[in-house]
């Protein structure tokens, strides 16, 4: 890593002190020393399970287009059929996780609404660990040039902040990944360690762990739909790939129906 990559490996204290410089700190060095991914290299029969996939979710608005975006990376990426796709638009970040086995979009029930537990909307996937940088950086393409995230005039307060979750959080070699793929990008953003219910800034992302913070698969009617500006619309066979996949045995979970029209990004 680059040198000014290096002065942002320090951890961050406080989160009112969201600065990549300081978003690092004592951990880093332990677990640089024991990680898989440089035991993978000292000892070749490691290598296959540091490419087993890994959880990892990526949010920043309204999480249908964003869905797309990651969708598309995977093909792209990993050469991944339609059939083989991960992506998928849910709900983490909160501390208070499930209420009741669930997590839901805002419903007039009010059974275990997202935004009252605490979570942000997100896109959910399974990765190679080595593909981590090039989907950290399909995640950064998706700000403009000043930091500001695809709906940042839109959609706005904690169930739309800016989270990227990694195994292990701020204290994993994900988070040099991160920082490496920000910095080829542009460095437009700033990091803080995600602790749970946390608030919307511009221009800052927080990074959770993903043990510590895990995701909730949102309801189907989520799932691989339109994006949110006017004539956003994409190909019918991607609006189906939802029903297919419920069709096929995966589950959405049981909330109610959600609300409609809340917000401009999402439903």
């Amino acid at each position: 890593m680059s040198e000014r990559g290096l002065t942002k490996l320090n951890v961050i204290r406080e989160e009112k002190l969201p600065c990549r410089r300081n978003f690092i700190n004592r951990g880093i060095a332990a677990v640089t020393a024991s990680t898989i991914f440089r035991d993978s290299l000292l000892r070749p029969e490691l290598a296959n399970a540091a490419e087993e996939d890994i959880d990892v979710y990526f949010g920043c608005g309204c999480f249908w287009h964003v869905q797309h975006e990651f969708v598309e990376a995977e093909k792209r990426i990993l050469g991944r059929s339609d059939q083989e796709l991960t992506a998928r638009a849910a709900y983490a970040g909160g501390k208070a996780g499930m209420l009741d086995g669930k997590v839901c979009y805002h419903n007039a029930r009010n059974i275990a609404d997202y935004g009252k537990l605490g979570h942000a909307e997100v896109v959910s996937l399974k990765i190679p660990p080595s593909k981590f940088k090039d989907f950290a950086i399909e995640y950064f393409n998706l700000f403009d040039k000043d930091g500001n995230r695809p709906d940042q005039n839109g959609d706005r307060g904690p169930e739309y902040r800016n989270v990227v979750g990694v195994p292990g959080g701020q204290n994993s070699e994900f988070t040099k990944e991160l920082i490496a793929a920000s910095i080829a990008t542009g460095d437009k953003l700033d990091f803080a360690a995600g602790k749970g219910d946390d608030r919307d800034a511009r221009k800052l992302s927080f990074v959770m762990d993903t043990a510590v913070f895990p995701s909730f698969v949102a309801e189907e009617y989520h799932q691989f739909h339109d994006g949110f500006n006017l004539n956003e619309n994409y190909p019918k066979k991607y609006n189906e790939l939802g029903s297919k996949y419920a069709r096929a045995g995966e589950s959405f979970g049981t909330c109610p129906n959600g609300s409609i029209g809340i917000g401009i990004g999402g439903l």
